[in-house]
């Protein structure tokens, strides 16, 4: 099996250094470990943000795992060649149209969350993101300039039924694997790609997952809810932009945006594409107190669902909730720990 690490730019080559180490610990065999220039990093390195050695790379592994892209010394660049255009048109490259991103709270964290304990225990929502669709990418989409001499930004919402079909296949059969139930999120009453997405969704349950429990919720409701009552939720199966919001909102339910791991998936036996969520952290790059966590956590998720390891997976995480038992904190969770002490907690809390 072939892992890919893409570092990027800010906090990411901090945290990717530490699931570096978990890796190491684990120690499996068979396992190639390669690395390649991505984002900000490959801007000053070769000119692009995406350089095509390393989308080559990425197609031929089993899964990558990404660090983090963007920041303030990028922001003049023309769209297409800011770092961010590049996790994009990584995206586009692999096809990873599923993007599978838990909430879940780890039970020393409990305190942690803005919400009450009673509200968020036993917190676990899955989020499934359709990720290469959407406003993100519809066309035309620009800025234009009238006769008027006014400009005009432009994005496009669209859809078509079979992006919505494969997405939904993944959020009804993740959702059958945990018991649960999935909520469709839209904008259905102002909003005709919101309207088909609910058709489609519905009419797909209906056809070959009717033993999984659908509801719909419009995108706002469901904002609301998650900061109400978010232990409702099972699966939250979303478009493009509402996982974009939706997900970064309840990562703070678990008590930082850095606890929180993603996988984005494609079509079977093509490669998987793994980051935290968390962003670059310009603010706090190279201060070395990021918290590696979701990047270890989105190592986990690729162990699992791209390089057939589930029991390392297993190990990992549960190595990370034995560290946060143990009372490990970096300075988001309330603690003291730079981002190499806390991967070595992680470490040291691997069991045999």
């Amino acid at each position: 099996m072939k892992l890919l690490l893409l570092p990027g730019d800010g906090i990411g080559p901090e945290v990717l250094a530490e699931a570096r180490a978990v890796l190491g610990a684990l120690a499996l065999p068979g396992l190639e470990v390669g690395e390649a220039p991505f984002g900000g990093a490959a801007i000053d390195a070769t000119g692009v943000p995406l350089p095509e050695a390393t989308k080559a790379a990425a197609l031929a592994a089993d899964a990558v795992l990404m660090g983090a892209v963007g920041g303030p010394q990028w922001a003049g660049q023309p769209y297409d060649l800011r770092p961010e255009a590049g996790l994009l048109a990584l995206r586009a490259a692999m096809q990873v149209f599923a993007n599978l991103r838990p909430a879940r709270l780890f039970p020393a964290l409990a305190d942690a969350s803005t919400l009450k304990r009673e509200v968020v225990e036993g917190l676990d929502i899955l989020f499934v993101r359709e990720l290469v669709g959407g406003v993100y990418f519809g066309e035309p989409r620009g800025i234009e300039q009238l006769p008027s001499g006014e400009r005009v930004g432009v994005n496009t919402q669209r859809y078509a039924e079979h992006e919505i079909v494969r997405v939904a296949d993944t959020a009804f059969a993740l959702a059958r694997a945990r018991g649960g139930h999935v909520t469709s999120v839209d904008k259905a009453n102002v909003m005709e790609s919101g309207l088909l997405w609910r058709e489609v969704v519905t009419a797909r349950q209906a056809q070959a997952f009717a033993d999984v429990p659908l509801s719909h919720m419009l995108a706002d409701s469901c904002a609301m809810e998650l900061v109400r009552n978010p232990r409702r939720f099972d699966v939250i199966l979303t478009d493009n932009l509402f996982g974009d919001l939706l997900s970064d909102l309840a990562a703070m339910l678990t008590g930082s945006l850095g606890m929180l791991p993603s996988a984005a998936l494609g079509a079977p036996g093509t490669p998987g594409l793994y980051e935290p969520i968390h962003g670059s952290a310009p603010d706090i790059a190279g201060k070395g107190i990021a918290n590696p966590c979701a990047a270890i956590l989105s190592l986990a998720m690729a162990l699992r669902h791209s390089l057939g390891a589930p029991q390392a997976a297993d190990r990992v995480e549960a190595a990370v909730g034995r560290a946060l038992e143990g009372g490990a904190r970096t300075r988001d969770l309330g603690g003291s720990l730079t981002t190499r002490e806390m991967g070595a907690a992680i470490v040291e809390s691997l069991a045999p």
